[in-house]
């Protein structure tokens, strides 16, 4: 049995670019009816709000200073309030099938799942390291997961990615929303307090998404650092769900392991993009002892370092 949900789709923007077209007609070509799509824009200087508006997306715009991964979305559910459902998807993911979302949507015919999430796929030209971090983290199998997985799989139990996951409003609001003043994880944090609440979380292999990155050294390294600010910001985390560092060390061995497999003249890309992960995260957990043009200057959230 499939509900009659109301669904709002949920986008935050900021100058999407030539791929921002392939995500849009991939939303125009979904299955199932999307009863309100609204863009929070903060401040882009190309086409990314004329072509929105062309597709029926209702535009809110504001400063880029006011940006934050939680409060952004924060807003565009409160902006939701007929919705049952709200769907986040971010600007460079294109939805990879007509039945994505409908496939998502359906997650929640079981009246305790709380938030469900899609899988990413690489893009069709994705390069290796970027295509191991998907399919490492985006099995092919679904599962759903409770507060009674804590014991089995620690802090990855928590693990979500707002580049396409869905809501139940209603339990969104419950535990209290997206945070406002995370520098990143806001679907991790809701996670943890949906599943602490009593909710369960969805992975839904057959909604699908093409998704993905390929990163300098540089950008590794901050993408790490930021990883580490918020580890250090919210404990809590670490101390109900476990250390993160486990699970660190299993993706090291699956990408080595999946270099030597694929490609191996990489090796030694793989090695130094692993190094400048692991200096990034290590550096993070020192981040109240920096200065704050250190901070902009080692973080990949500039923004966040007001």
């Amino acid at each position: 049995m499939t509900f009659n949900f109301k669904i709002a789709l949920l986008i935050p923007s900021l100058n999407a670019g030539e791929e921002w077209i392939n995500t849009l007609d991939s939303i125009h070509n979904q299955s199932i009816k999307i009863n309100k799509k609204l863009i929070i824009d903060s401040g882009s200087s190309d086409k990314t709000i004329f072509v929105a508006e062309q597709f029926g997306f209702e535009i809110i715009n504001i400063n880029k200073s006011e940006f934050n991964h939680g409060k952004t979305r924060q807003q565009l559910v409160e902006l939701s309030d007929n919705a049952d459902i709200c769907i986040f998807l971010t600007q460079d993911a294109i939805l990879a099938s007509p039945d994505s979302i409908s496939h998502i949507v359906n997650a929640f015919n079981d009246p305790k799942v709380g938030m469900a999430y899609g899988r990413q796929l690489p893009h069709k030209n994705a390069q290796t390291l970027e295509s191991h971090a998907r399919l490492y983290n985006y099995p092919a199998i679904s599962h759903v997961r409770s507060y009674d997985d804590i014991a089995l799989m620690g802090f990855k139990v928590s693990f979500c990615s707002n580049s396409f996951a869905a809501y139940r409003r209603d339990a969104l609001l419950a535990i209290g929303g997206f945070p406002t003043d995370s520098i990143m994880g806001e679907d991790a944090i809701v996670a943890a307090k949906m599943l602490t609440a009593g909710y369960k979380k969805a992975y839904v292999a057959d909604a699908t998404v093409y998704h993905s990155h390929t990163y300098t050294l540089l950008q590794e390294f901050r993408r790490y650092f930021d990883t580490r600010v918020f580890h250090e910001q919210n404990k809590w985390l670490v101390r109900d769900f476990g250390k993160p560092t486990g699970e660190g060390f299993k993706f090291m061995r699956s990408e080595l392991n999946y270099v030597l497999k694929h490609k191996k003249s990489i090796i030694l890309n793989s090695v130094f993009s692993l190094g400048a992960k692991w200096l990034g995260y290590k550096s993070g957990k020192f981040y109240k002892k920096l200065p704050k043009q250190i901070l902009k200057r080692f973080s990949m959230h500039s923004f966040y370092w007001k």
